[in-house]
């Protein structure tokens, strides 16, 4: 990893078509200032009720993933689970005016919901998640998707910012399957070591949005900070972009629709895919995926 190279920061002041031609060159930009003080104060109260609200569990559940070393007495959570689900103040993030200015000129007008999570790093143990590509866990009809990363806390590279490689996007998709055949999630890091070196941190200030394209190489440490790194995620995808393993739902696929109308003729593109099958030896959230592999990158905090 580049540990010194600069901040990719984007300013929200550019043109349409510098941001969309800086994300198509590097597949990722940061624009800083989509949240202001007043949102970041409610959501961190949001956050803080709904960790305490783990106290009252053992084990993952349809809303809490929870870190190794978890009790009641000291709860411990890695993920909300579709948090857009679990508070209106998550949906209501990315409806921002600003935020969906910025995904029509990304991935043009007509925009879909597909997934969400909010992905919590305490101080000193926050978890890491192992290089990977979103796009070999939920392939679709075309790659106009991307995922929007919203800063809740400051993100520098000792808290375990996103990392992710300029121009990954454009390259194959890696094998993210385990010596059983099996999906796990990740990419054998001995497979992508000049990936790894060139990866650049996506860094900012509380309150930033990354967009990191669905095809993008990223991964990111162990937060070995005495702060928190809390970055909730959205997945979107035009709404010509279909999941190439089925709509489970089709009135709620229809109901995910942030702007524009619905279609029943998907977008075909040639775009190179790998199907996350068999299913994962471990499945549920990534963080459980990837236990399924034999090849590690990142350090874990004691308690793993």
């Amino acid at each position: 990893m580049r540990e010194g190279h600069p901040r990719r920061e984007k300013g929200n002041n550019m043109t349409s078509d510098a941001l969309r031609n800086a994300y198509q060159r590097d597949g990722f930009i940061v624009v800083p200032d989509l949240l202001g003080a007043v949102e970041l104060s409610e959501l961190r109260e949001i956050i803080a009720e709904l960790v305490a609200g783990a106290a009252a569990v053992d084990t993952h559940t349809a809303v809490y993933d929870l870190e190794p070393g978890h009790t009641r007495a000291e709860p411990k959570v890695r993920r909300i689970k579709t948090p857009h689900k679990v508070h209106p103040a998550f949906d209501s993030v990315v409806r921002r005016p600003a935020v969906m200015e910025v995904l029509a000129r990304l991935l043009g007008p007509d925009l879909r919901l597909h997934s969400s999570k909010l992905n919590l790093k305490a101080a000193r143990y926050g978890s890491p998640v192992e290089w990977h590509q979103d796009w070999a866990f939920y392939p679709h009809t075309n790659d106009d998707v991307l995922a929007v990363g919203v800063m809740l806390d400051d993100m520098d590279l000792e808290n375990g910012p996103l990392l992710v490689t300029p121009g990954s996007h454009k390259g194959p998709v890696w094998n993210h399957h385990g010596a059983d055949g099996r999906f796990c999630g990740l990419v054998d890091p001995a497979e992508i070591r000049t990936e790894i070196a060139n990866a650049v941190p996506l860094t900012g200030r509380a309150g930033s949005m990354s967009f990191h394209h669905v095809r993008a190489l990223h991964g990111s440490a162990l937060n070995t900070s005495d702060r928190s790194r809390n970055l909730l995620l959205y997945g979107i995808a035009a709404a010509d972009a279909w999941p190439l393993l089925g709509v489970g739902d089709f009135d709620e696929f229809n109901r995910a629709l942030l702007s524009g109308t619905p279609t029943l003729e998907p977008r075909m593109t040639s775009v190179p895919v790998r199907l996350p099958l068999p299913p994962a030896a471990h499945e549920g959230s990534i963080y459980e995926n990837q236990t399924g592999a034999s090849h590690f990158y990142f350090k874990k905090a004691a308690t793993q």
